[in-house]
């Protein structure tokens, strides 16, 4: 029997114990607290494991800790004690900042930034778990510090890889030139890290058109499905472990500006092309060949993805906000009234098809499919407040003789309305034989759509609102209220 202070909770209960409306039931995090990145995604020992920075002690970005949730299944989550903490006088006294959980010789290993003091160089930081992964000994041992490179003025979020049976890292970094940067590392020892110089740089014209920024935050770098037939990972259960060589590999940064405070404004992009080894060197090379938006919401940002036998797992961040593109928001006020801050969103399965990033959730989130509202509805369907919609557009659409909200085209509209009026959460467009799934989970809301990238939205319903959904004529929409599984 775990002792008190270790024993874990479930989240269905902490869910359905919140006083908030707002709060989410599908999605677990604690019931109190900010929290924002993922980290340490990783799949141990029959576990999938996702860390998270974590303030216990308020709904602000401050002090960062690492809180844990675990899940045998993905759809049944624990809430375990936090993880990592600030340590007194350590390397990482100002936070236990991003980072990444690996399998280091059977031991659960994270490595994370690490941040002294206020405004001080972060530092890649090493704690060793238990095999449940729910202890951790920090001892303050330092991997790499800030690299002695004139040309690097910041640098933060250690991401581990594998590439032709060697294991190396990465982390993002900005330069005085103004550049976002990607720095590698050669790993033969995960306690002792030797800097390789700088990998990759926002001025590679495929990575300027793409993931324009002054600082490549939390980059990602896996091997993904490709429609083309070039198969997956294998081998890897560790966030940044994706083993073999050829293939296509995705990376995937959140473009930090100076100044965004939270609100992102280039949000996450990515790059997909390929890993080969440098003849001279040994060294890999990542040549991109393409691009674009991981997400099409302005609440989405500090995706981590982990490699597993036969897919890429990756769940973002979405957070509060003062109202982005004319939704209600939330105040800071409001906010610490409520006390808690921050949502991930469900886990989503990558893979790339005609040569673009293809986003959907992971199939264990049917699970949370329970009684079926509505059946091949048309034109519009109101939607209960924890639901999925799955719309489904015929090859006639758009001909003008349904109901829809474009009256006639192929707009597809998610709305909360209510006596105070209407506001827009969600707008796009259907094309003939397209699929949409809409998840709304409180104030979270997920759109995939089939072939593309998710969009993540956050908007918080008024006393009296519902949620309306509205789609063209020749579309028909099935929907669910969202049930956890007994």
């Amino acid at each position: 029997m775990p002792s008190p202070d270790l024993a874990a909770l479930r989240f269905d209960d902490v869910a359905a114990a919140h006083p908030d409306p707002a709060f989410p039931r599908f999605h677990p995090r604690p019931a109190q607290g900010w929290i924002n990145d993922p980290n340490g995604i990783s799949y141990i020992n029959g576990r999938y494991h996702v860390f998270f920075q974590y303030n216990p002690d308020s709904t602000r970005h401050h002090r960062i800790a690492w809180g844990h949730v675990s899940s045998a299944d993905l759809v049944r989550w624990e809430e375990h004690p936090v993880a990592l903490r600030p340590q007194q006088g350590g390397p990482d006294e100002y936070g236990c900042w991003t980072g990444v959980v690996t399998d280091d010789g059977g031991v659960p290993t994270a490595a994370y930034s690490g941040v002294h003091g206020a405004g001080g160089h972060s530092q890649v930081v090493i704690a060793r778990g238990s095999e449940d992964l729910v202890r951790w000994e920090q001892t303050g041992h330092v991997a790499a510090s800030m690299p002695n490179d004139g040309r690097v003025t910041a640098v933060r979020d250690p991401f581990i890889f594998r590439f032709n049976g060697r294991r190396y890292a990465m982390q993002g970094a900005g330069l005085a030139s103004g550049h976002a940067a990607l720095l590698l590392y050669t790993v033969e020892d995960l306690s002792d890290w030797k800097y390789q110089g700088i990998w990759l740089t926002s001025e590679n014209p495929v990575a300027s058109e793409y993931t324009p920024a002054e600082i490549w935050e939390c980059p990602q770098l896996v091997r993904v499905a490709d429609s083309s037939g070039v198969s997956g990972n294998s081998g890897s259960r560790s966030a940044g472990e994706s083993a073999g060589d050829a293939g296509t590999w995705l990376m995937m940064f959140s473009l930090w500006l100076s100044g965004d405070a939270h609100e992102h404004a280039n949000g996450v992009g990515h790059l997909v092309g390929s890993l080969t080894e440098d003849p001279a060197t040994g060294l890999p090379v990542f040549t991109p060949r393409g691009g674009g938006k991981s997400d099409l919401g302005r609440d989405f940002y500090a995706p981590q993805i982990v490699a597993l036998e036969d897919r890429a797992l990756l769940w973002g961040w979405a957070n509060e906000g003062p109202g982005r593109d004319g939704r209600r928001g939330r105040s800071q006020d409001e906010i610490d009234a409520a006390g808690w801050a921050g949502v991930l969103t469900f886990p989503r399965e990558l893979s790339v098809v005609d040569g673009a990033l293809a986003v959907s959730p992971a199939p264990e989130v049917d699970a949370y499919r329970g009684a079926l509202t509505a059946s091949q509805t048309a034109g519009s369907v109101v939607l209960p407040p924890f639901a999925e919609a799955l719309i489904t557009a015929g090859a006639a659409i758009g001909d003008g003789t349904g109901g829809g909200a474009g009256g006639g085209n192929t707009a597809v509209e998610l709305l909360l309305v209510g006596d105070g009026g209407r506001q827009s959460v969600f707008s796009g467009t259907l094309e003939p034989g397209e699929e949409l799934r809409v998840f709304v989970d409180a104030s979270l809301v997920e759109v995939y759509r089939a072939g593309s990238v998710a969009t993540t939205l956050r908007a918080y319903p008024a006393p009296g609102e519902e949620w309306q959904l509205h789609f063209p004529a020749g579309a028909a929409a099935d929907v669910w209220e969202l049930k956890q599984p007994k």
